[in-house]
């Protein structure tokens, strides 16, 4: 009686589990069956457990949404994580941004903000330098991160926009992983949000290219769209073979270029 007790026990509790896990997924919006096929038509994706997502299951606000990749993979010459494509499948435009990587990295990782406009998965895919691709995916709750309304200046955000603060996490090693942590002031207009004073919507304007070098190599490039955070914050990494320049030169969609140098040594 007690074994037969102890079935029940455990029955119960697992359809006390699937019910709650039911419940937290509940009109999550997956439209990844799609989106596949318009984003990746033909191509084999193959589970990607590696691809480790960290985000918060509930966030406060879906228009700064923490969000963050990192990716268990080899980083070397022969073999490589070279892109990595982050899609919100709810939003009105579900490509967030693609990241392109290369040995010099370390490894494939970024830890960012994104926007969230209802209950969304969002959908990882990797592609390995050998053809393979991988994905994952993560559940959030959060809303209203690419339309509703907006105050503020939109004049003066526009003549800050651009402005950069770049560190590199000390102490600084040469031939070890080191991440570089990138401030960037810029509204990221959706072209969804509207005006609280003028009632009308405020043109889309967002950075849509990221490159970062170091002593002139390519180091991480970025393309961007408006699921991307307003004053967007990205932490990645590299590999310093030496002292030198490391440079961030950022555009955006109305042809602005910026850039932000600083001087990387060892300490």
């Amino acid at each position: 009686m007690k074994n037969r007790s102890r079935v029940y026990v455990r029955l119960i509790v697992t359809a006390i589990t699937l019910v709650l896990s039911a419940t937290a997924t509940a009109e999550v919006v997956d439209n990844w069956g799609n989106m596949q096929k318009d984003y990746f038509p033909g191509k084999n994706l193959e589970p990607g457990s590696f691809i480790r997502l960290t985000a918060p299951q509930r966030a406060e606000s879906g228009a700064q949404v923490p969000f963050a990749f990192s990716i268990d993979y080899p980083m070397t010459t022969e073999k490589y994580i070279k892109s990595v494509f982050v899609f919100v499948d709810a939003n009105p435009v579900p490509l967030t941004a693609v990241f392109h990587f290369n040995p010099l990295n370390g490894k494939a990782e970024i830890s960012t903000r994104i926007r969230l406009e209802t209950d969304s998965f969002v959908h990882v895919v990797a592609q390995s330098s050998d053809g393979k691709s991988y994905m994952n995916a993560i559940p959030i709750r959060a809303s209203g991160g690419c339309g509703g309304t907006i105050g503020g200046d939109e004049s003066a955000a526009r003549a800050s926009a651009g402005k950069m603060k770049m560190v590199v996490d000390k102490p600084v090693k040469m031939g070890s992983f080191n991440h570089v942590r990138l401030l960037i002031k810029h509204p990221m207009y959706t072209g969804l949000q509207r005006d609280l004073e003028l009632q009308g919507y405020r043109p889309a304007f967002f950075i849509n290219q990221i490159k970062a070098k170091y002593n002139g190599m390519l180091v991480m490039n970025a393309d961007t769209f408006i699921g991307i955070s307003e004053d967007p914050n990205i932490q990645f990494g590299f590999v310093p073979d030496k002292p030198g320049t490391f440079e961030v030169i950022i555009k955006d969609n109305e042809g602005g270029t910026f850039t932000k140098s600083i001087e990387v040594k060892e300490e």
